[in-house]
């Protein structure tokens, strides 16, 4: 969180700390997923609309939904990282380092670095079947009804795992940093 003296940079129009510059971008990719969210919010709304008082369903709506819900989560993740709204138990880490805080903080460090480590893993995984879904002209839905390309969906995957991944990677930077000074109201 922002304390006094970085609101008073940000508003000074100074320079700003690379995580900062990520933040923003995250943000801007985070704000695409929530559109995203609406416009898919209406389009299951206007099809229950169509399927119950008009008899007019649209096509493809569940596909759409299906595939959407995890491009969103990987869009708004690297923000979420970024802010410190990843759901976890703080309790035990907030106690070690009141107690600790070179042992708290180098728990932060691990915790960060494992985040990253996953994020890695996952782009690693998608790589290959977006590459293989690019070539091939893969797709989802009915042929001949509704079709959408998945490569494009794998595509955020990666994107959105690449940039989580170095958000945790400039959290661990920042907080290894601080391994070994001493705790001023919490990790967070």
């Amino acid at each position: 969180m922002s304390d006094n003296s970085d609101l008073a940079a940000i508003e000074a129009g100074g320079p700003k700390e690379p995580l900062d510059l990520l933040g923003g971008f995250a943000s801007i990719v985070a704000a695409i997923g929530t559109t995203w969210t609406f416009a898919l919010m209406f389009l299951i709304v206007a099809d229950v609309i169509g399927r119950s008082f008009l008899n007019m369903p649209i096509t493809g709506v569940a596909e759409i939904a299906a595939h959407s819900i995890v491009a969103i989560v990987f869009l708004q993740l690297a923000s979420a990282v970024h802010d410190k709204r990843m759901t976890r138990a703080d309790f035990l880490i907030e106690i070690i380092l009141k107690r600790n805080p070179t042992v708290g903080r180098a728990i932060e460090v691990f915790f960060l670095a494992v985040g990253c480590l996953v994020m890695v893993v996952i782009a690693y995984a998608t790589w290959k079947p977006m590459m293989v879904a690019y070539a091939g002209s893969e797709f989802f839905g009915v042929q001949g009804i509704f079709t959408i390309r998945t490569w494009p969906l794998r595509a955020v995957i990666l994107a959105g795992s690449l940039l989580t991944a170095l958000v945790f990677a400039v959290q661990a930077v920042k907080e290894a940093a601080l391994v070994g000074k001493p705790a001023h109201g919490g990790a967070r």
